[in-house]
């Protein structure tokens, strides 16, 4: 049985969208789209998982749910080129980069993304907006840092830590601070959207059907 995605627009499905396209991974992409009023997920993902939530893949009559639980399945099952071994001396570097992506990095984001929204709207929500702000620039400083000499996160080579970021960096370059704040996120940022699988991923997430 092909591997079937439940894809959502601009989520964090993008994650899985790209790691099938990068590894070559045969898949059945099922598309969901968000309200354009409320930007929630539609209630039909409820039928696939109770939290309602994308992305999710269903592979030989399972239903495995969270972007990160999902990452590293495909690459243990599909695409063990995509992780160092275990016994590699860069593995522990690895496992802390992929788990940082959803752990360290996405908070100060949301936040972040929140704290627009209050600006943009007038609606307040009470984030803590100074938190947030110290808790980005220690984030970010400290990634925009790591990556001065490498060209993945890594290493010379694309990783499932890369996959894992490359959503958390994209909305950090597009949608929060200038490129030349973080010169190093930034390159990093262009050296991923330049690879071919990326492209494809773009491309499929513009479309709407």
């Amino acid at each position: 049985m092909r591997l079937k995605l439940h894809h959502l627009n601009d989520s964090r499905s993008v994650r899985i969208l790209w790691l099938l396209e990068e590894a070559g991974i045969p898949y059945e992409l099922v598309r969901y789209q968000r309200d354009e009023k409320t930007h929630l997920a539609p209630a039909s993902l409820r039928a696939i998982h109770p939290l309602g939530k994308s992305p999710l893949i269903e592979e030989d009559g399972k239903i495995i749910a969270e972007s990160g639980a999902i990452v590293e399945y495909l690459i243990n099952r599909h695409a063990k080129h995509l992780a160092p071994d275990s016994n590699a001396a860069e593995y522990i570097d690895y496992l802390q980069w992929i788990h940082f992506a959803e752990s360290s990095a996405m908070l100060p984001v949301l936040l972040k993304i929140f704290g627009e929204f209050e600006k943009n709207t007038g609606t307040t929500l009470n984030f803590l907006e100074g938190y947030a702000d110290n808790e980005f620039e220690k984030v970010f400083s400290f990634l925009d840092d790591s990556l001065s000499s490498r060209k993945f996160i890594v290493g010379d080579t694309l990783s499932g830590a890369d996959i894992m970021l490359g959503f958390v960096i994209n909305t950090v370059v597009e949608r929060l601070v200038p490129g030349e704040r973080f010169p190093n996120i930034q390159r990093y940022s262009q050296r991923l959207k330049n690879l071919p699988s990326w492209k494809k991923v773009q491309t499929i997430e513009s479309r709407t059907e």
